[in-house]
């Protein structure tokens, strides 16, 4: 089987999603795993698609014929080799610009591979002011200790005045 990813944003509507899942099945293709939000009026989603290879070109092209669904489609590619742990994260701070791309440079820095990533802004329960909250499922590699990355994530916490947790197995 052909794996695709498929990258789907549209205005926020019903039925996008009976749209793309009717679309997949019309040609042979089975819907895996996905993701999917609304955001800003926008419905955004990436999912993985199995399809048999004689029927992956027309299902491409009955996908980007979805009228009001813009859909990109790449191959599926090769898992990170190697030895990981499963690792989830969660932040909680207030909100300003740059939590995101500090704490994803630490990581990277570390070696560190980025899973799944959930942020959002909320109002702070006394206070209402913006609190930015963030989840990630982390795979770290075995030969970084839990302990050396919770440092350095400290460290960097301190530097960004938000809470962090990180919880080994995945689960928070």
């Amino acid at each position: 089987m052909d794996h695709l990813v498929l990258t789907v944003i549209a205005q926020d509507r019903p039925g996008l999603v009976e749209r793309l899942a009717a679309c997949i099945a019309r040609n042979g293709g089975n819907w895996l795993e996905s993701r999917m939000a609304r955001m800003a009026g926008q419905f955004a989603g990436i999912l993985e698609v199995a399809v048999d290879p004689a029927g992956s070109h027309a299902l491409v092209v009955d996908l980007q014929s979805l009228e009001g669904i813009r859909v990109l489609v790449t191959p599926g590619g090769q898992e990170p080799m190697g030895e990981w742990k499963s690792v989830a994260l969660e932040l909680v701070g207030n909100d300003r610009p740059g939590i995101v791309r500090d704490i994803t440079r630490l990581l990277a820095e570390q070696g560190v591979n980025l899973e799944s990533l959930d942020t959002e802004v909320v109002p702070a329960p006394m206070s209402g002011e913006p609190l930015f909250q963030c989840q990630a499922l982390l795979a770290v590699p075995a030969s970084l200790s839990l302990g050396t990355l919770q440092e350095a994530l400290e460290t960097l916490a301190d530097e960004l005045m938000v809470e962090l947790g990180l919880h080994e197995g995945g689960r928070a």
